[in-house]
């Protein structure tokens, strides 16, 4: 495995198309790999199996590591269109004592279900449209196509809590609870039975005492509405599901029939912010797709001619900001945090310059190869990290046409009208970013650092159409670490912080991995009808070079295993150097084995990136006072 350290300038960025302004080239990459197995149906595994275990887990880690996606793409022999369409799989990494076990599940949804009974698909989702059931005649297949289309409660998306309960989300008003011990679905929970809204988001946002934020839009005569919505924290009855949800406040869409789409939000200490970006869902096109035999995909657009604009509610009123703040035209699916400070509110996202991603992600284009798949890659625009200051006391004495915001960041703020502040955003990241071709799915350490002023988070990088590299980018100073195997595409990233943690970072970030491409004993293991394979890891992109002040010169050598034992103690880098060690891992007591390599010469500043490099490694690290684990994966 490859860890490599970044600072910003100096690594240059990928090639940009100088055709971009004619064919819409964002960068010029060639030789991509084929992923077309990453779409590929696969089956389910509801009884745990063991797997093979590299390296040590941090014996403090216990739990379930839950993940969703889709997991199937084909019914019968009908194929959907796009990657939001596969049917939910579910999984469980169970973590215990430093074992780990593995199990899968199809979401039991009346979507699946109704699709295995036809033996075809029945229900429409988001790229595919349903044609007529054969078996009616044509008088009853012509008639359905104007019955309007019903919601697919295919919950592919996350796994989210309401109330302490389990719950897996798409965007539609349908979600599933599900027990997280078996993966067997419980409940179908449909919102529009408790309060006003036509779905919600899969991200919903939480506060520390249980109180649950999300947003789900609305439709009625007078035009379309974006809707917060705010769920208690604690149950009533064990059978309780949204009971006690309220809708905070509902903001009328800027176009009454072509409300914006949204994926997610944010949420500071007192404010939830909306972000109404210009990719609009027509909703006639939607409500007649099946008629025309189009699907709800057919209704998205981007309409670069719109503003962005920043809607800011008040978590306990519910009052609405009369400021509306302004920005160029970007497209936004996750942000990375928001917090409040000396009158700002600071808002970082993932966001591009553009909004058409969303519809080049069909099956078929992940399923390309050669130039072909170069081709859609090229003509998606990457997605970087931006941090927007938005002043929150803009009164009448507030001065028009200058910059607003604090010295310390880019990022500005003007005051263009009585009720308008356009705003411009800070690039997080330096130009080694766009080697790794931009970043999404962040993550920070939300439990403590969410609404909170913070310097760490973690997100996939995009060489590929989907990711490729971990990334863990510190603000304070716009540097980078970057993980990074050829072959391996990791999930988003999640950071679980160490039980007695004293900084930020302290902790693990754990990522299922998938190997499209890679047979091997673990996927028969894993996956037995699958073509690729899941890998489990965990992740650790702390410095580490102050804990070589701890390692002396070897003491004893166990020729069996080719290794030196060196006990703790002070000693210089020079002497750790002239022993040739490569690779260090943890073993019980203040003993650290350490593996030699053959290596020339390399520098404590290179020592990151080269002995990654050579050894394909992955680290993992423990508290702060903890000596350094690093193990193979391979």
């Amino acid at each position: 495995m490859n860890t490599i350290t970044h600072q910003k300038e100096k690594t240059p960025a990928l090639k940009k198309s100088k055709a971009r302004k004619n064919i819409n080239h964002f960068t010029d990459v060639h030789g991509l790999p084929c992923i077309e197995k990453i779409v590929s149906s696969v089956e389910d595994t509801p009884e745990p199996i063991s797997t093979d275990i590299t390296g040590r887990i941090p014996e403090w880690i216990n739990g379930s590591f839950l993940r969703n996606g889709p997991g199937k793409f084909e019914i019968g022999n009908q194929k959907f269109n796009h990657w939001f369409d596969g049917m939910a799989l579910l999984h469980q990494f169970k973590i215990s004592n430093g074992q780990v076990t593995y199990k899968s599940r199809f979401l039991s949804s009346d979507s699946y279900q109704a699709n295995q009974e036809g033996n075809r698909i029945v229900v429409s989702e988001f790229g595919t449209v349903t044609m007529p059931d054969p078996c009616k005649n044509f008088f009853q297949r012509f008639l359905s196509r104007f019955e309007l289309p019903k919601p697919t409660d295919n919950a592919n998306v996350s796994f989210v809590t309401y109330k302490g309960d389990y719950y897996v989300s798409t965007e539609t008003n349908v979600m599933h609870k599900v027990d997280p011990e078996t993966l067997e679905t419980t409940k179908k929970v449909d919102w529009s039975k408790f309060i006003a809204v036509n779905g919600a988001t899969a991200h919903p946002h939480t506060e520390p005492d249980g109180t649950t934020y999300n947003m789900g839009n609305s439709y009625t005569a007078k035009g379309a509405y974006y809707n917060i919505i705010k769920v208690p924290p604690t149950k009533k009855t064990a059978e309780e599901t949204l009971e006690g949800a309220t809708v905070l406040c509902s903001i009328p869409s800027a176009d009454k029939s072509k409300p914006s789409y949204y994926h997610s939000f944010a949420m500071s200490e007192n404010y939830v912010v909306f972000i109404e970006q210009p990719i609009k869902m027509d909703l006639l096109k939607i409500v007649t797709g099946k008629l025309r035999t189009k699907s709800i995909s057919d209704g998205f657009s981007w309409d670069p001619k719109l503003k962005t604009i920043f809607h800011l509610i008040h978590k306990q009123t519910g009052e609405v900001s009369s400021i509306k703040y302004l920005a160029k035209p970007l497209s936004t699916f996750h942000q990375i945090n928001a917090f409040e400070e000396d009158g700002f509110l600071i808002i970082d996202m993932c966001a591009s310059d553009d909004g058409q991603a969303i519809t080049n992600y069909n099956v078929q284009n992940l399923r390309k190869s050669g130039e072909a798949l170069d081709e859609v890659y090229n003509t998606l625009c990457r997605v970087f990290p931006r941090r927007f200051v938005l002043p929150l006391n803009v009164d009448n004495d507030t001065p028009y046409n200058q910059n607003l915001n604090r010295s310390n960041s880019t990022a500005t703020s003007v005051r263009i009208s009585k009720n308008k502040v356009f705003c411009t955003h800070e690039d997080l990241h330096g130009e080694d970013l766009h080697q790794y071709g931009g970043l999404e799915f962040p993550q920070i350490n939300y439990g403590k650092y969410n609404t909170r002023n913070y310097r760490y988070f973690y997100g996939c990088g995009f060489r590929h159409l989907v990711g490729d590299t971990l990334i863990k980018m510190d603000l304070h100073g716009k540097h980078m670490k970057v993980w990074e195997q050829p072959g391996l595409y990791p999930s988003e990233p999640v950071f679980v912080p160490s039980p007695d943690a004293t900084e930020e970072d302290d902790g693990v970030v754990l990522s299922v991995v998938i190997t499209p491409n890679k047979v091997s004993r673990v996927q028969s293991k894993i996956l037995e009808k699958e073509t690729h394979v899941h890998y489990f890891f965990f992740f650790c992109f702390k410095d580490t070079r102050h804990y070589f002040s701890q390692i002396s010169s070897p003491l004893t050598v166990d020729s069996t295993q080719s290794v030196l034992i060196f006990k703790t103690s002070a000693v210089r880098w020079e002497d750790v150097v002239g022993s040739g060690v490569t690779i260090l891992y943890r073993n019980q007591g203040a003993c650290l084995y350490v593996y030699r390599k053959c290596i020339s010469s390399f520098t404590e500043t290179h020592f990151g990136a080269l002995i990654c490099q050579m050894c394909k490694i992955s680290l993992e690290m423990q508290t702060a006072d903890a000596t350094l684990e690093i193990f193979h994966t391979e």
